[in-house]
């Protein structure tokens, strides 16, 4: 049994197009912001909307992926896990994201013909690397 556990969960919108850059090493990379939101009544009865903010990171094949076919509002199902960045020139923390290792699309595939739901987007990043932080 683990004695632990870091994984992450979310079905939100991009906030900006994904960028694919690679590592000294070669390896791609893209960071791109995510949004969920919920409503709920607050005591008055009044409905409020919360969206909260996720800074994500992805590596490899996968990061190549998201850069080829997501974009700013497209809604994606993901996980991953949180990870605390350190910038290793003064081994400060930089910031708290969460590094996607698993994929699917849920936008559909073209919205203007009216097309099929994206179940084929389903995409895990297996490398199990990440040692080559682009700071």
């Amino acid at each position: 049994m683990a004695r632990s556990l870091n994984k992450v969960m979310l079905i939100g919108h991009l906030g900006k197009d994904p960028e694919v850059k690679y590592t000294e090493k070669g390896d791609a990379y893209c960071k791109f912001s995510l949004a969920t939101s919920e409503t709920f009544k607050n005591n008055e009865g009044k409905e409020i909307d919360r969206t909260e903010w996720h800074y994500i990171t992805v590596w490899r094949k996968l990061a190549e992926i998201c850069g080829q076919y997501l974009k700013k509002g497209s809604k994606i199902y993901m996980e991953g896990r949180i990870r605390t960045y350190v910038d290793p020139k003064d081994n400060t923390k930089k910031y708290t994201g969460i590094e996607m290792t698993e994929m699917m699309m849920l936008d559909r595939r073209d919205q203007n013909q009216g097309g099929q739901d994206s179940m084929a987007g389903h995409v895990k990043d297996d490398s199990g690397q990440n040692d080559d932080l682009p700071f």
